[in-house]
């Protein structure tokens, strides 16, 4: 089991920044890949990036070249820095874990955290 714990998100200006954090806890934690989902209202849950349990990542590409996601196993924590913020990013962020068991797929998701981008 993996508990999840999404911060940072917030109110901001077109072309602004902000950087999510994900706390999680409650097994090895360098054993997961990790990454960000978005939702908007009326809308599905989107990809947004993933990063490896060794460190490799990929990203949407409506957020590549803005977003960036990182991790540090030593705090248990995984990032989203993004920048150059547009409106359309405006959505609920998720944290999500994810650890493979014998072809099994073990999910984990975060409460979710607004990001809202308006002037």
């Amino acid at each position: 089991q993996v508990q999840l714990v999404e911060s940072g998100g917030g109110l901001v200006q077109p072309g602004g920044s902000l950087r999510l954090s994900c706390a999680a806890s409650g097994s090895i934690f360098s054993d997961y890949a990790m990454g960000w989902y978005r939702q908007a209202p009326g809308k599905p849950r989107d990809f947004v990036a993933r990063i490896s349990s060794g460190s490799s990542s990929n990203y949407a590409d409506s957020v590549k070249g803005r977003f960036t996601i990182s991790r540090d196993n030593a705090k248990n924590t995984v990032y989203l820095q993004m920048n150059s913020l547009k409106p359309e990013d405006t959505a609920v962020y998720y944290c999500h874990a994810r650890k493979t068991y014998f072809l099994v797929d073990y999910d984990y998701w975060g409460q979710g955290t607004q990001v809202t981008v308006s002037s």
